[in-house]
């Protein structure tokens, strides 16, 4: 085998999503050189299509950094949501209630944003790698190897690594067991998801709690929608009909005010299985994890992306601070600064996954104090307030 080509640079970064190439993105703006290594192709990633609403701190760190303005001109954004339970919608204003929105566009979609930024701006993204492994994380030089699509070897050597390969990535296994604490939790259903030609069934999204389970009614275009119903993580997505599917969606969402949902011919089906996690810390000597490679979170909060924009920022700001001051307080900080915001959204998506679905096994007590905790929520401007502010995001660090 080859000896490896030596990359010298600033910043190594594992991965080429949004968080990955936000970060790239923002350190080559401060003059700090960084490299991307992604084991993806452009197209798998822009073609894996998965919802996105961003809180307005995410919009503003695409528009405010120049990425560019689609985000504005092609997301939707949102001025609130319904929450539906007992056959009946409530609205949050949260214009109203907080003074923000939150702003639909897919996570593919900011993926194809900043692919396009890092190419316009020079930026070395190497898509396609293979036999990617980290090393001396706890040196002064941490290290990445990896093959290229073309089957050349190389080693990056940097002074800072970045793990921003996702919840199955390979940097937060690297870091030793006895180094790092897994806090995870398993949930007892999933979502069935679809995707399907068809208007608008609403403006805005729609949470539906129902004895037959969870729903919610989202978009994705005018013409193009996405919705989800709580199923069996175990469900086969591809044995269920049309008619099937559509009428489970319906009956989660009726009521007397006649509510019917918008059909049209499903194009593509799935399940989305999910859990709660978090690695503590998310540091390990000049190893840094950011976005889904420390944490996931359950799709109901609509935090994932966000959660990884607000890691990106803490770290950006720590390791400018740590080249334009050569201070490496912010660095020190950055796993207990971004933890903190962490464990608040995994509070509020836990609280909204399990205020919204209903358990197979649950007795009747609990099928109805979900309901009161629903009533309390909607009854009082300070419940509206409290998932207003948790929904569209609380200030970046």
């Amino acid at each position: 085998m080859a000896n490896p080509q030596i990359i010298k640079t600033q910043v190594g970064i594992v991965g080429g999503g949004p968080a990955g190439l936000m970060l790239s993105h923002l350190l080559a703006k401060s003059g700090i050189e960084n490299i991307v290594v992604e084991k993806r192709d452009h197209e798998t990633i822009r073609h894996t299509h998965r919802a996105g609403i961003l809180e307005a701190g995410s919009v503003k760190m695409l528009t405010d950094t120049d990425v560019n303005g689609r985000v504005l001109t092609e997301g939707m954004e949102h001025e609130g949501i319904d929450l539906r339970f007992n056959g009946e919608s409530h609205r949050l204003n949260f214009p109203e209630l907080v003074g923000a929105t939150v702003t639909l566009y897919a996570q593919n979609e900011v993926f194809v944003d900043l692919a396009a930024a890092r190419e316009r701006d020079g930026g070395d993204v190497r898509y396609s790698v293979t036999d990617t492994e980290i090393l001396d994380m706890t040196t002064d030089t941490p290290k990445i190897r990896f093959t290229d699509a073309e089957g050349n070897p190389f080693e990056v050597h940097c002074d800072i690594l970045v793990g921003a390969d996702g919840s199955q990535g390979i940097c937060k296994w690297a870091i030793p067991q006895e180094h790092r604490t897994d806090n995870f939790i398993e949930y007892p259903f999933a979502w069935f998801g679809i995707l399907t030609e068809a208007p608008k069934s609403s403006d805005e999204l729609i949470y539906a709690n129902s004895p037959h389970g969870f729903a919610l009614i989202s978009q994705r275009s005018d013409t193009v929608q996405r919705m989800y119903f709580q199923a069996d993580p175990n469900e086969d997505a591809s044995k269920w009909t049309e008619d099937q599917i559509w009428d489970e969606l319906q009956k989660r969402v009726d009521g007397p005010d006649g509510f019917q949902l918008k059909r049209g011919p499903i194009f593509e089906q799935m399940i989305l299985k999910f859990r709660s996690y978090v690695c503590e810390p998310m540091r390990y000597g000049n190893l840094f994890l950011a976005g889904d490679a420390g944490h996931t979170v359950p799709p109901t909060g609509a935090k994932g992306l966000n959660l990884a924009f607000a890691d990106v920022k803490v770290l950006f700001e720590a390791i400018d601070s740590y080249y334009a001051n050569k201070s490496k307080d912010l660095l020190d900080g950055y796993s207990e600064t971004a933890l903190r915001r962490v464990w608040k959204a995994q509070n509020f998506s836990y609280w909204m996954t399990n205020m919204l679905h209903t358990r197979k096994d649950a007795n009747p007590f609990e099928t109805k104090r979900a309901l009161g905790e629903l009533q309390t929520v909607v009854g009082s401007r300070y419940g509206q307030q409290y998932l207003a502010e948790s929904y569209t995001g609380w200030p970046h660090s």
